[in-house]
């Protein structure tokens, strides 16, 4: 149930053009709330959720940085959530995806 929500958050991100990006990010605590989760699949969701979020739009990009750094803050001793917050901070730090943000239209 908990990976089907996060895929479901990750759909609307990539793929509701007409959603309102402060929709997104008012579920992005929930991405921090649910980062400790050791179990695989929801491990996986919650990160690609976090990615697809913060690769929406410029607004969206510094709030889901701003999630990754809340994640490591929030759960120092979890294995999980720090490697969801490294691997979506890394992405997201990307030259592509900066490079991506940063173009017109």
């Amino acid at each position: 149930m908990k990976r089907a929500g996060f895929v479901v958050f990750c759909a609307l991100a990539v793929h509701d053009k007409g959603a309102p990006d402060q929709r997104l990010i008012d579920l992005l605590p929930l991405v921090v709330r649910e980062s400790a989760d050791g179990r695989n699949f929801v491990k996986k969701a919650v990160n690609w959720a976090l990615r697809q979020v913060g690769k929406r739009s410029p607004e969206c990009h510094d709030a889901a940085l701003a999630t990754g750094e809340a994640i490591l803050i929030r759960h120092p001793d979890s294995a999980s959530a720090r490697w969801i917050a490294r691997d979506a901070l890394r992405e997201l730090r990307s030259d592509a995806v900066l490079a991506r943000l940063a173009a017109p239209g």
